[in-house]
């Protein structure tokens, strides 16, 4: 479930991004402020759980923001 939620965000994202440039960063910003809370809050665990735990929030934060650069810059690739 959590899966497709980040695969629905990054197209949402990506698409935002395209479309509005500029207006794309604050949402952006907002979903990888609430996927950091969640790295933060399964670091918490002790020893290599604590890793286990943070790596999908983290990696799904980073795939947040490599689409709504990817729309941002594919906007920036059109000729007119």
């Amino acid at each position: 479930m959590m899966i497709a939620g980040i695969i629905a965000a990054c197209v949402v994202l990506a698409v935002l991004a395209f479309l509005l440039p500029r207006l794309s960063r604050h949402p952006q910003n907002g979903a990888q402020r609430t996927l950091g809370f969640g790295s933060r809050a399964g670091s918490k665990a002790p020893g290599p759980l604590g890793r286990l735990f943070s790596k999908p929030f983290s990696s799904s934060s980073r795939a947040l923001g490599r689409s709504g650069s990817a729309g941002r810059r594919a906007r920036g690739r059109l000729p007119f």
